[in-house]
């Protein structure tokens, strides 16, 4: 799939590394502040409390 990415960018090998970084950069942010706060209620990590009974 990187190798599909890297064939599909356009350029000489400094322009496609430049915009081969600005995607990551790109999807790291839509992960970041997109995805991330999107799923956050559902993931079950998120109940910290522990649950001890007979107390």
């Amino acid at each position: 799939m990187y190798g599909l990415i890297w064939r599909l960018l356009p350029g000489p090998v400094p322009v496609r590394l430049v915009l081969a970084l600005a995607l990551i950069a790109g999807a790291a942010a839509l992960l970041w502040y997109v995805v991330f706060p999107w799923i956050d209620p559902y993931m079950p990590f998120n109940d910290g409390a522990v649950d001890v009974q007979g107390t």
